[in-house]
């Protein structure tokens, strides 16, 4: 039913998608206008997260992490509690981080919060090299993502699209899941592929093509499948990331080693992201012992430095 309502209200009177269905609330506009930055970060929470998002601007989300580099972050919020709203507008006055529009901030309106995003990184920040998007309860290793993923010292790529990739999967039609897909939205036997909304990284050019591809789609509540239903109709196919286990959408266990050689990790308390990121900005540098010849000739397991934090 939630689903159905925002498909309505974003539908004008000849029954097509609109353009910008939203006004917004709280808005951003000149964030990029004095320079194309490398990176936006948009960050999908929901309007009562305060502490997460405190969290994520002081590890994580902070400029420090971008070395230097033009950085972004912005939050994506819909509407919550109108009890709300005042202490929403005065972090916004601090922060200068957050957009919202005049939707209802609920899990089946995951779709309208990214494509939200996307089309104010068309708008606002159209020669932006890259962008990610990515959850309020994640751990994200920028720094790794961009000196070892994205590689500022090389020309930045266009129409290029990774994460977590998710091939060959079914649409659930079990109608009390969470995922459930009815037919009638959605016949094929098959999503395409497609990378788990937990976080995923584009070329900034990717931002106007999916937006503007997403006013010809129907809007499925499954973000990250509806995502890779507009690249398949552009043509776009997601690319495999250099190693399989940079994007995690589970909780890795933590060791300092593992986390300075991932991209993200899954399901964090903003008191743990805290105490994990501080413990691994101390290690970084000497995050691994390197694997050690034995006199077999053979190599040891890879050993942590700092199994856990303090």
């Amino acid at each position: 039913m939630n689903a159905n309502n925002s498909l309505q209200k974003e539908m004008d009177v000849t029954g097509k998608l609109s353009a910008q269905p939203y006004r917004y609330i709280l808005n951003e506009p000149l964030k990029c206008k004095d320079s194309a930055p490398f990176l936006v970060l948009l960050i999908a929470a929901e309007p009562g997260q305060r502490d997460a998002r405190d969290a994520i601007r002081q590890t994580w989300g902070n400029e420090s992490s971008a070395a230097g580099l033009g950085f972004v972050r912005l939050f994506l919020l819909g509407k919550g509690r109108s009890s709300l709203q005042s202490s929403l507008e005065e972090e916004s006055r601090t922060h200068r981080d957050i957009i919202q529009q005049d939707y209802q901030d609920t899990y089946y309106n995951l779709t309208i919060k990214t494509l939200m995003g996307m089309n104010w990184v068309a708008t606002h920040c159209p020669h932006v090299n890259y962008v990610m998007k990515t959850d309020s309860d994640m751990f994200v290793n920028t720094e790794y993502l961009i000196q070892k993923l994205l590689k500022p010292e090389l020309p930045p790529r266009q129409k290029y699209f990774t994460g977590y990739l998710m091939r060959g999967y079914a649409p659930n039609r079990n109608k009390d899941s969470k995922w459930y897909m009815p037919p009638e939205l959605y016949p094929s036997e098959r999503y395409p592929i497609f990378c788990s909304g937990t976080g995923y990284v584009f070329s900034g050019d990717l931002a106007e093509l999916i937006y503007q591809a997403s006013l010809s789609i129907r809007r499925l509540h499954l973000e990250d499948v509806y995502v890779g239903i507009c690249l398949a109709k552009l043509r776009i196919d997601p690319q495999p990331p250099p190693n399989e286990f940079l994007f995690n959408h589970w909780r890795v266990s933590y060791s300092s080693c593992k986390y300075s050689h991932l991209i993200t990790s899954h399901q964090f308390q903003p008191g743990e992201l805290l105490k994990y990121w501080h413990h691994l900005q101390t290690n970084k540098h000497n995050a691994c012992i390197n694997a050690v010849k034995e006199k077999n000739g053979r190599y040891r397991h890879r050993r942590y430095h700092g199994e856990r934090p303090p």
